[in-house]
C-alpha cells in the first residue's frame, strides 16, 4: 500500500476505536455557528487560507473543555479531541450544502485509561497534550508534567508504554511534546512546547532504534502547540503567541517534509496568521484532510483551559487551496 493511502487507513482505524478505549457517554452540547470575524461577516480569508466555517461548542458537562489533541476520519465525518484532564471528547461533523462545516452530532465524552485499566486520575498523569495515529493503528497520545507517550491499540482499553525520547526526562513539566503527527513513511514527528524565552524548540523523529533529535526553530516569541501531515507529506504546525497584554495570537506554519531529518533545524513558512477581531482562542489542536481538487482541509480546535469566563473551546475548519 503506498505510504500515503497507508496513513490514511490508519487514520480511519484508530479513530474508530478512540471510542472503545475511552469508554465514551453521550453528553449535550450547545453549538453556535461563528464567523470568521464577527463585525465582518462575510470576510473569509486569511493568509492563503479560506475560511469554512466554526463553531463555539458548550457543554454544561464539567469534564467537556481543555482540548488539545485532535483527529479526524479520512472522510472528514468524525472527530476525536483529548484533553489536559486525560478526557476524550468524540462527534460526528456535519456540513451544509457548500461542504463547509455547520455543525456535530452524536457527542460523547470518556475518560483515558491506566496501564491498570482503570480512569486516570490526578493532574500529573492526565495532562494529555497531543495525540496521533500509529503505524498499526494504534493512538498515540503524548502527555506532559509525567513526560510519556502511551499507545492504546486497537480492541483494547489498556494502554501500552511507548519508548520516549530520553531528553523528555529532565525537561521542565510543562514544556514537554505539544505537537505529535505520524510521517507518511510511517515516522512519528513530535516537538516539545519549550519556553518562549527560547528560540529553538527540541524535537525528535523517530526511528527503528528509538528516536532522533532535531531542532524547531520558531520566532517572536511563539511556541508550537500542535503538528498535521498534509496529503503531500509537508507538515503543517500549530503555533500560539500569548502575553496578558496583547493577548493570543496564532499561526501555521508549513514545513518540508524533505527538511525532517535527524540533527536538523527545521522552520516553516507562513500560511496563515490570526489575530483578534478573528475569532480565536488557544488553538492547541490540528488536523488535516485532503479536500477537493488538490486542495487540504485544516481542523483546529481549541483549549479553554477550563477557563469558561474567559476562553471558547472553537472547533473551525479551513481550506488550504490546491497547488
Amino acid at each position: 500500500m503506498h505510504m500515503k493511502c497507508l496513513r490514511t487507513a490508519l487514520l480511519t482505524l484508530a479513530l474508530a476505536v478512540m471510542p472503545l478505549l475511552a469508554g465514551a457517554e453521550p453528553v449535550d452540547i450547545e453549538v453556535t455557528p461563528i464567523p470568521l470575524v464577527d463585525s465582518r461577516p462575510g470576510e473569509t480569508s486569511v493568509g492563503v487560507l479560506n475560511y469554512r466555517g466554526g463553531l463555539h461548542l458548550v457543554s454544561r458537562d464539567p469534564r467537556f473543555g481543555g482540548f488539545s489533541g485532535l483527529g479526524l476520519s479520512a472522510d472528514g465525518r468524525r472527530m476525536v479531541s483529548v484533553s489536559d484532564a486525560a478526557v476524550s471528547f468524540s462527534a460526528e461533523l456535519t456540513y451544509d450544502a457548500d461542504g463547509n462545516l455547520s455543525g456535530i452530532d452524536k457527542a460523547d465524552l470518556g475518560t483515558l485509561s491506566d496501564l491498570d485499566g482503570t480512569p486516570l486520575r490526578g493532574k500529573r498523569w492526565t495532562d494529555a497534550e497531543a495525540m496521533s495515529p500509529g503505524v498499526e493503528g494504534e493512538i498515540i497520545v503524548a502527555f506532559e508534567r509525567d513526560h510519556r507517550l502511551w499507545r492504546y491499540d486497537p480492541g483494547s482499553t489498556v494502554p501500552r508504554v511507548l519508548r520516549p525520547p530520553d531528553e523528555l526526562a529532565s525537561m521542565p513539566g510543562n514544556d514537554g511534546i505539544e505537537a505529535l503527527t505520524l510521517l507518511q513513511d510511517g515516522r512519528l514527528l513530535a516537538i516539545s512546547e519549550g519556553s518562549p524565552d527560547e528560540p529553538v524548540r527540541v524535537g525528535w523523529v523517530s526511528s527503528r532504534n528509538g528516536w532522533d533529535v532535531l531542532t524547531y526553530q520558531a520566532s517572536d516569541g511563539f511556541r508550537p502547540t500542535g503538528a498535521a501531515t498534509l496529503p503531500d507529506g509537508d507538515v503543517v504546525v500549530l503555533e500560539r503567541y500569548f502575553t496578558p497584554r496583547a493577548g493570543v495570537r496564532i499561526r501555521i506554519m508549513r514545513i518540508a517534509v524533505a527538511d525532517i531529518q535527524p540533527g536538523a533545524t527545521i522552520s516553516g513558512t507562513l500560511l496563515a496568521g490570526f489575530a483578534p477581531p478573528m475569532n480565536i482562542d488557544n488553538f492547541e489542536g490540528i488536523e488535516a484532510l485532503a479536500g477537493q481538487g488538490g486542495s487540504t482541509h485544516l481542523y483546529l480546535i481549541s483549549d479553554d483551559n477550563f477557563n469558561r469566563g474567559e476562553q471558547r473551546t472553537l472547533l473551525m475548519m479551513f481550506e488550504l487551496p490546491g497547488q
